[in-house]
């Protein structure tokens, strides 16, 4: 609990010269819903948005995939393009042929990636999230436990902060400004 309440504070008090205080983020190799393979480094170089979720999800997901929609069509008006991307934690569910419809109608920029077993839990590892299948629901599957974080990346997939999706959109876009515009 006091970790949740330290990165809340950290988000909103962030300032870009100030490093997280503690080592998250780090390489992975995954499929995204085309099929083509990625990294954690955006191909074009663009800034990230990067959740633990899955695409059906009625939990946290329904509030975390829309905020990144949100912000970045906020960011897209100041010019700052920032990729929203959303690794799975349920491959069962998400995997290349069916994550990508329900990704769309979120945002059409949303990435959505999956993989093996040992991938994911590669990206699962270097980012701390924890997956726990707790039931399964007749109509959407397994209903899963993970980690509720947005983590802010820059284009090379280095991890810049983290976000809670308890942030409203307006906040949220400030703070990742202040990582991403450029300083005068």
């Amino acid at each position: 609990m006091w970790r949740a309440a330290a990165l809340v504070l950290l988000a909103s008090t962030a300032q870009a010269e100030a490093p997280l205080p503690f080592d998250i983020g780090g390489p992975y190799t995954l499929v995204d819903q085309h099929g083509q393979v990625r990294t954690q480094a955006d191909p074009e170089g663009h800034a990230q948005l990067l959740f633990f979720g899955y695409a059906n999800c009625l939990n946290i997901c329904s509030a975390a995939l829309p905020l990144m929609a949100e912000v970045v069509d906020a960011l897209s008006e100041d010019g700052i393009t920032v990729t929203p991307v959303m690794i799975t934690v349920a491959p069962d569910q998400d995997r290349v042929e069916t994550m990508g419809a329900p990704l769309a109608e979120i945002h059409p920029d949303f990435v959505g990636l999956t993989g093996d077993e040992a991938a994911l839990q590669a990206a699962y590892d270097a980012f701390s999230v924890e997956v726990e299948p707790l039931f399964q629901d007749p109509e959407y599957g397994w209903i899963y436990a993970h980690g509720s974080f947005v983590h802010l990346l820059d284009g090379s997939g280095e991890t810049l902060t983290l976000l809670p999706p308890i942030l409203d959109g307006d906040r949220t876009a400030e703070i990742i400004r202040g990582y991403l515009s450029p300083r005068g």
